[in-house]
């Protein structure tokens, strides 16, 4: 067998196991497929996509918690509200919740639900390695905001970490050690969960299903997956650092032993503008599935699409120094900083014309998720106009740090990766829970939330321009910014209203709403040809793809004098695992440990995960078959 068609293999089906070799497991196999133990052990990938969306939409109640508190205490001049360190802790956690606890495992969230469903496979290519990546996700989230629960407090150095803030001359407690490596935990999931996706995309999907077949959605969920293996290093190269200035007196960033500062800054924005673009590019494929089915007509432009995509994470690599324009880098380097960041406006408004394109001449039925779509393309070019605005460097110089910056990455982050996720979240969750959300309760959350996000942000642009910092705690009445921070404030808790009813909608309809059938929008990709929720399998019959939109084109006859589907066979499903989640308790052990400088306790955190991962390197083919019906004759074309 060669590697590539070992790769293109599910872990622990019968015939990966070379012959004479007998596999010896250890641990006993879970066998139930419900109940608790089921779901802390499962292997399936749309259990551990509701998972990760479980507890990223958790992280995201907790960081618009921390967002309210922030507000709150700038609602008012010369407020104390909270106590000065006590803000910037919320500040910075408030900013690493929001992007690593929430945003991005949402969108893990809907790689696990959908890539395998669109590609026609029925799982992704190391089942058991993709609830490792979703159990150290959470441990890196409880190292992170443990110390809420400790006298050392969370950390106070910003969701940046600039140096030398994070040294023990600075930061002398824990916290910045529990966030140091929190996010390296973090970066091992992302990692991990990454490589899994490139293998799924590139080696598992259904005859016929070529890259230009592929839907728009896995296309951004493969680019953003490397754009994950290529970012990642620097950050945790950077933290690495950190940590051996903070344990083992080496000098990576302070002065006085000849370190410098600013070589955290170059190393964080190498990872932290790809970052942006891990973010929003999954929010791009959401937009462009959800646009062509409620356009009623194909994606306009699909093939440049594609393209604009993986110039958008090419280009991204080479923009980070344009948040350091104010560091003295020089004429040069800002110059060359400032022309790319130019180009990347090119590939981005490509998108956005060939999203209108799609609108245009469409019978447009303006649904919830239509209208958070239409939301995410105004608010995103709202952020991005101000985006170009940073590109020339002497606008920046003036803004940098104020308040107009928070405007122009909310207006990108919230108004374009979390009205993306909103978007996809009601458009997808028929398929996954086999109702609809309430339509009456969903257009009345867009439009608080809509609202909420407006009057939240942007009179920050004005506050911005008019000198508020980024970073300030209070602010005396005479500066002129009451007004705009009041609005600002109340804007917040209109905000924050209109996402309790989102959620509570999605709540109640998961339990009561109305039934959605296998394919309620009229889709257009494969997922829609299965039952919904969709079972363990996927497909009882791996499907033949013959033509982009497969799912609309088997719908409605263009494939026409096309092989019957074949009988259903005996399905493989592996055997559920306890190995990644002991691995991963073994990571949280062995962080929360070398954090506190418990040396011996660390070193058996990390003893847990080798043995677990040698336990698992052991562990059999094992597994049930499974003989589903064959599958029934597509429905015919809705008019």
């Amino acid at each position: 067998m060669t590697m590539a068609e070992v790769l293109a293999q599910p872990e622990s089906i019968p015939h990966a196991v070379p012959a004479g070799v007998r596999p010896v497991t250890l641990l006993p196999r879970p066998r139930a497929r419900t109940g608790l133990v089921a779901w802390l052990t499962t292997v399936d990938h749309k259990k551990i996509g509701l998972m990760y969306g479980l507890f990223a939409v958790c992280f995201f109640l907790l960081g618009g918690v921390e967002a309210l508190l922030i507000r709150t205490q700038l609602i008012v001049p010369n407020s104390h509200f909270v106590g000065a360190h006590f803000y910037s802790e919320l500040f910075t956690m408030h900013g690493t919740t929001m992007i690593f606890l929430a945003v991005m495992p949402l969108n893990a969230a809907f790689f696990n639900l959908l890539v395998p469903l669109q590609i026609g496979a029925r799982d992704v290519a190391f089942p058991r390695l993709n609830a490792f990546s979703l159990w150290v996700f959470l441990a890196g989230a409880v190292i992170l905001n443990v110390g809420w629960f400790l006298q050392a407090g969370a950390p106070a150095a910003g969701w940046f970490g600039y140096a030398p803030l994070t040294s023990k001359t600075f930061t002398p407690d824990v916290s910045a050690d529990l966030w140091t490596i929190g996010l390296e935990v973090l970066g091992l999931s992302s990692i991990v969960a990454a490589l899994n996706f490139i293998v799924t995309i590139i080696n598992l999907r259904a005859p016929g299903m070529t890259m230009m077949r592929l839907p728009v959605f896995s296309w951004m969920a493969l680019i953003t997956s490397f754009l994950l293996v290529m970012a990642m290093p620097s950050i945790a190269i950077a933290l690495l650092e950190v940590i051996f200035d903070r344990h083992f007196g080496t000098n990576f960033f302070e002065v006085s032993g000849g370190g410098q500062p600013i070589l955290w800054q170059h190393l964080f924005w190498v990872f932290g503008h790809p970052e942006v673009y891990i973010l929003i590019l999954p929010a791009f494929g959401y937009v462009s599935e959800i646009l062509p089915t409620f356009a009623r007509k194909p994606l306009f432009g699909y093939p440049v699409m594609v393209f604009s995509g993986a110039l958008i994470g090419f280009i991204g690599f080479g923009v980070w120094s344009h948040h350091m324009f104010t560091t003295g880098m020089g004429t040069v380097a800002n110059s060359a900083f400032a022309l790319a960041t130019m180009a990347i406006a090119v590939p981005t408004g490509v998108k956005i014309f060939n999203w209108v394109g799609t609108l245009w001449g469409g019978h447009l039925r303006m649904r919830t998720p239509m209208l958070f779509a239409l939301g995410f393309l105004w608010l995103f070019m709202m952020g991005g106009f101000s985006g170009i605005m940073h590109s020339a460097a002497p606008a920046d110089s003036q803004q940098h740090n104020s308040y107009f910056v928070v405007a122009h990455f909310h207006y990108v982050l919230i108004g374009g990766a979390t009205f993306g996720l909103l978007a996809a979240v009601h458009y997808w969750f028929p398929k996954f829970f086999g109702r609809k959300i309430d339509e009456r309760w969903g257009k009345v959350s867009f439009w608080i939330i809509f609202l909420g996000f407006n009057a939240t942000f942007f009179p920050m642009h004005f506050l911005g321009l008019d000198g508020m910092p980024r970073r300030t705690w209070t602010y005396d009445a005479d500066m002129g910014w009451s007004t705009g921070n009041l609005i600002a404030t109340l804007g917040a808790y209109l905000l924050g209203a209109g996402l309790v009813v989102y959620l509570a909608a999605a709540v109640w309809s998961a339990f009561r709403g109305e039934p959605a059938g296998d394919d309620p929008w009229d889709g257009r990709t494969l997922e829609w040809s299965i039952p919904s929720p969709p079972p363990e399998y996927n497909f009882a019959v791996i499907p033949t793809v013959r033509a982009r939109d497969a799912w609309w084109h088997e719908k409605h006859d263009r494939a026409r004098g096309a092989p019957a589907a074949a009988e259903a066979g005996g399905i493989h499903l592996p055997d559920h695992s306890w190995c990644p989640l002991i691995a991963a308790a073994g990571l949280l052990l062995g962080g929360l440990s070398f954090a506190h400088d418990r040396l011996g306790l660390s070193l058996a955190g990390l003893g847990v995960v080798v043995l677990s991962i040698y336990l698992w390197a052991l562990e059999g083919p094992g597994g049930t078959h499974v003989h589903p019906e064959a599958p029934a004759a597509p429905a015919p074309a809705k008019t």
